[in-house]
C-alpha cells in the first residue's frame, strides 16, 4: 500500500515491484528494477528514502531515520530479510544479511557484506569490500572477488523478480488438492549450485 505524507506521495519507476503487502509512506523514491517484499516498511515521514536502481528490499525489512535525514541505498543494495535500515546510507551492491541492524549515521562503502543478525551502531562508517560480522559488528576481513561475484549473481535474481512478478504474479484461492498438471520446481528454477556453477 502507498500512502501520502504532509504533501509527499511516493514516486516508483514502473519497472520496479512493491508488494501490496509492503507499506510505503511519503518522501520514498524508488527507481528501476527494484524488488520491495510484503511485510516491508519504508516510512519516508520524517525524512526521505532514495532506493537506487536494481535494489532489493526483503520481507519484513523496516527503512526509517530521525527527522531531517535521507536514506539511500545505492544502485544494487541487497536487503535480506528482516533487517532495519534506520538513517543509514548503504553503498553500490552491498549485502545487508538477514535481521540485521544499521543505525543513524552509519555508512557502508560499496561492494561491503554485512552479515546475518549484525548489529552496526550509529556513526560507523564501514570501508568500501569489507565483511562485518556481530554484535556490535566489527570487519573480519576483506570481501573477495568470489564473494562480490556470489553477491552479484543473487541480487541478480531479485532484479530480474519485479518483471516475473508482473507476469505471473496473481492474488489466488489454494486447492483443496495437488493437480495432475502442476509445474515442478525443476522445470521453473535453476538450483543455487547451479548458479554458483555459472559464476
Amino acid at each position: 500500500m502507498f500512502y501520502a505524507f504532509k504533501g509527499f506521495i511516493p514516486v516508483v519507476h514502473p519497472s520496479s515491484f512493491v508488494h501490496p503487502q509492503a507499506a510505503v509512506t511519503g518522501n520514498v523514491i524508488i527507481g528501476k528494477d527494484v524488488y520491495i517484499g510484503p511485510g516491508a516498511a519504508l516510512r519516508g515521514d520524517w525524512g526521505g528514502i532514495v532506493i537506487e536502481d536494481g535494489c532489493n528490499v526483503q520481507e519484513n525489512c523496516t527503512v526509517h531515520m530521525f527527522p531531517g535525514v535521507t536514506v539511500v541505498l545505492k544502485e544494487g543494495a541487497h536487503i535480506g530479510h528482516g533487517a532495519i535500515i534506520h538513517g543509514a546510507t548503504v553503498g553500490r551492491n552491498v549485502l545487508v544479511g538477514m535481521n540485521s541492524v544499521l543505525m543513524d549515521e552509519v555508512v557502508i562503502e560499496d561492494e561491503s557484506i554485512i552479515g546475518a543478525l549484525s548489529f552496526v551502531p550509529a556513526k560507523t562508517i564501514i570501508p568500501k569490500r569489507s565483511l562485518v560480522v556481530g554484535n556490535p559488528a566489527k570487519i573480519i576481513k576483506e570481501v573477495s572477488d568470489e564473494m562480490i561475484a556470489w553477491k552479484t549473481k543473487g541480487t541478480a535474481l531479485y532484479q530480474s523478480l519485479p518483471q516475473d512478478c508482473f507476469q505471473d504474479w496473481y492474488a489466488c484461492q489454494p486447492l483443496s488438492e495437488i493437480p495432475d498438471n502442476r509445474p515442478t520446481q525443476e522445470s521453473l528454477y535453476q538450483t543455487w549450485e547451479s548458479i554458483k556453477a555459472s559464476k
